[in-house]
């Protein structure tokens, strides 16, 4: 297992920019971030990528290793690219488009922002091919930016309940623990991209925080 502090761009939310899964890992167009470094520390090939003509890959996109789930707006260039490099992709019908916050997936199940439909829930699942279940951590509705999940472990929102805690855990089939990534920021999807393999943090995240990182996320 691999842990690095990275930027992009000087820009320390990696997981707003970046997505990985067990089998690729994608990284805005035009941001400068050595690509070596990213593929040493997740252990799968590194590709580029844009999403609604946007960097923000990691809040527009989620995924897992069955592919991957964005909205309908995706062109069909960009989907055309993603394909080419492998990766399922699943665009979704509708008004939601920050497939990323609104959804936490590993390759056991997903738990996604209670507000969405029963047919959204349909066609993630279909998407992901994981159970989904609605839920919130630490009472926020956008669980994709307040937990880093992995087919290890997962790290969540410090806030969270433990009913929250032992829901999380129970859908994605993986310990859960709370943390916070960049010093202090309590948001660690936002700053975090982690797959089975290893981890890139933003480069704000102290060594204790690290610590919390490895542990939740199954590496020690």
């Amino acid at each position: 297992m691999s842990i690095v502090r990275v930027s992009f761009n000087r820009i320390p939310f990696l997981g707003a920019f970046a997505l990985t899964t067990d089998k690729i890992a994608l990284l805005p167009e035009r941001f400068h971030v050595r690509e070596q470094i990213v593929e040493d520390a997740l252990g799968v090939p590194v590709a580029r990528a844009n999403m609604h003509n946007s960097p923000l890959l990691g809040i527009l996109a989620a995924g897992n290793s069955n592919g991957l789930a964005c909205s309908e707006l995706l062109e069909s260039e960009e989907e055309g690219r993603l394909t080419e490099l492998g990766a399922r992709v699943s665009r979704i019908p509708g008004r939601y488009t920050a497939f990323g916050n609104l959804v936490l997936v590993n390759d056991h199940g997903a738990v996604v922002n209670p507000d969405l439909p029963d047919e959204i829930l349909k066609l993630i699942s279909e998407s992901l091919g994981v159970p989904v279940k609605r839920g919130t951590i630490a009472g926020v509705k956008n669980v994709g930016a307040t937990g880093v999940a992995t087919n290890r472990g997962v790290l969540v929102h410090p806030d969270v309940s433990n009913e929250e805690l032992k829901h999380v855990s129970g859908v994605l089939g993986v310990p859960a623990e709370v943390g916070t990534a960049c010093g202090g920021v309590k948001y660690v999807g936002l700053c975090l991209v982690a797959n089975s393999n290893g981890v890139i943090a933003g480069r704000p995240t102290t060594g204790p925080e690290l610590g919390r990182v490895e542990r939740a996320l199954g590496f020690i």
